[in-house]
């Protein structure tokens, strides 16, 4: 039987699966993995389901002796694996793509409505008592329905953004993707990002975190929103400068929804301190269905891989 390690504790549903099928050891934390730890743990297991944050590294992947012939990485995105450290070392990588997508871009639209309607700071005003009452000009947002949507990465996850805002919000949708994309909803390409950013009035990113498209969006690119722009991420938090968001955020001029951030789960205090930007603590597929989903996924992957066949969501070919 297969040694499968668990980085977390993932879904009573996953755990009780594995172990049906493995010899599993289960890692009770809700911190990652160190490069050394993730280092260790290849040595000592056939397999491994990880997460974000567990940290395989060029350097994990260079400990002789390796044991482990595959990763299945629960979400989506594998920033925190070296892909090519791990080609190199002949272990196999997967992810779940695909059953995070509608979670995913449910969150964008919550980040859209609640920076839009100035949700968080409607709560806040509540919770601590200073609402005195409905009037005209209370905390008076922006309207949604029939503004222009910009997406970056016109993937599966910024496509389904795509029809929730246009069929239903009538929002009219440009997107910005480095290839031509067969797009399945009324939308239309632009050449360049700064051409994305300065036509529109909302702007999602939903790009892969990690290699080209770190710092994608930096001070140039936020320079070109327009006053009262709306920018929402639920990519990976290093696709975007974090500072030149803050220095955007602090004079004003823009509005943001976050999701991720540049050193989870560390968020800076400038940020915490600002009015305009509402902060969720990475909840793009915190959906006890979804996560069970993702965990299924993943672990199917390990299944294939331990039967001798390619696992069906591999990120590189044997």
């Amino acid at each position: 039987m297969k040694r499968l390690l668990l980085t977390r504790t993932f879904p009573d549903a996953t755990i009780a699966a594995a172990r049906a099928i493995f010899d599993v050891t289960l890692r009770d934390s809700t911190v990652g993995l160190t490069a050394a730890e993730a280092a260790e743990a290849m040595q000592h297991h056939d397999a491994i389901l990880c997460t974000l944050g567990d940290a395989f590294t060029a350097e994990a992947f260079a400990t002789n002796h390796l044991r482990c012939g595959m990763i299945a990485s629960f979400g989506v995105g594998h920033n925190h694996i070296d892909l090519a450290a791990a080609q190199r070392a002949g272990v196999q990588v997967s992810n779940t793509p695909d059953v995070v997508t509608d979670a995913t871009a449910d969150i964008a639209m919550t980040l859209i409505l609640m920076a839009a309607r100035r949700a968080g700071e409607g709560e806040r005003l509540v919770r601590a008592g200073g609402w005195t009452g409905w009037h005209p000009t209370q905390m008076l947002g922006a309207h949604v329905t029939g503004k222009r949507l910009g997406i970056i990465g016109m993937g599966r996850i910024g496509q389904a953004v795509a029809r929730r805002a246009h069929y239903g919000f009538d929002m009219k949708v440009i997107y910005f993707n480095r290839s031509e994309k067969d797009v399945d909803v009324p939308s239309r390409q632009v050449p360049d990002l700064h051409s994305l950013m300065s036509q529109s009035d909302v702007v999602v990113v939903t790009v892969p975190g990690g290699g080209d498209n770190a710092h994608l969006i930096d001070a140039a690119a936020l320079a070109q929103l327009d006053d009262g722009a709306i920018f929402v991420n639920v990519a990976r938090g290093d696709v975007v400068d974090e500072g030149a968001l803050i220095a955007e955020l602090t004079r004003g001029r823009i509005r943001a929804g976050l999701d991720v951030y540049a050193h989870e789960p560390s968020v800076p205090a400038a940020l915490t301190t600002l009015e305009n930007v509402v902060l969720l603590p990475h909840l793009g597929t915190a959906a006890l269905e979804v996560r069970e989903a993702m965990g299924q996924m993943a672990l199917d992957n390990v299944i294939a891989w331990a039967a001798g066949q390619r696992p069906p969501q591999a990120l590189w070919m044997p």
